[in-house]
């Protein structure tokens, strides 16, 4: 059985997601914003990370300390928007390796279509953290999380802004191994595929131009 997803209810993501909403915020805030969640999000995507004793010594003396175990972690970013999440995520973890997918969604029939993928060559060793600001129709994470496990994957971890109740289905229908940490579940999908009251095209409004 799939777990729910996992929302965060912090009042400084609630504080700061409300602020990300907002239609007046400008394109440097809405980035400055994105990367202190994605901060937020990464505490609670990396919780259950596995701990290794290690020896060191203290300014007071000797003391066992704890330190990740194994070759830890590796961040996956979905084209073009969870690029947006990608350096908060470094910015905590700056020895993460770093795997691209580039998933085109059809506007008219919310297909996905690949056109980049390129990810680090030890993966079966490492959790992977799966990057996108919206999980809405589910499709694009879907199809992202099934090209991480074809790269040998195992420990995954899809990590959004926003979620949908449809694309929570959908991924727990296609990945019920996977677990889902995001700062809000979301009402529904509108017509067109996009979550309501949602943000807004989280690629827009990170880069300043319209993705065509």
């Amino acid at each position: 059985m799939s777990a729910s997803p996992i929302v965060l209810t912090h009042p400084l993501v609630r504080h700061k997601l409300t602020r990300l909403r907002d239609k007046t915020t400008s394109t440097a805030g809405f980035r400055r914003l994105t990367r202190e969640l994605s901060l937020l999000l990464a505490y609670e995507a990396t919780r259950d990370l596995a701990l290794v004793p290690r020896d060191i010594c203290a300014p007071s003396g000797p003391m066992v300390g704890e330190e990740l175990d194994g070759k830890k972690l590796c961040f996956v970013s979905i084209l073009r928007a969870g690029n947006g999440l990608l350096d908060g995520m470094l910015d905590l973890v700056p020895s993460a390796r770093v795997g691209h997918i580039g998933l085109k969604r059809d506007h008219d029939t919310l297909e996905v279509s690949e056109y980049y993928f390129n990810m680090p060559g030890d993966v079966p060793g490492r959790t992977c953290i799966v990057l996108d600001p919206m999980l809405a129709t589910g499709h694009s994470a879907a199809a992202a999380i099934t090209r991480v496990k074809e790269a040998g994957a195992r420990d995954i971890v899809f990590a959004c802004l926003l979620a949908a109740p449809e694309g929570v289905a959908h991924m727990q229908e296609k990945h019920p191994d996977v677990r889902i940490v995001t700062c809000s579940l979301d009402k529904k999908l509108d017509e067109n595929g996009y979550i309501v009251p949602g943000l807004g095209d989280a690629g827009d409004r990170l880069f300043g131009t319209r993705d065509r």
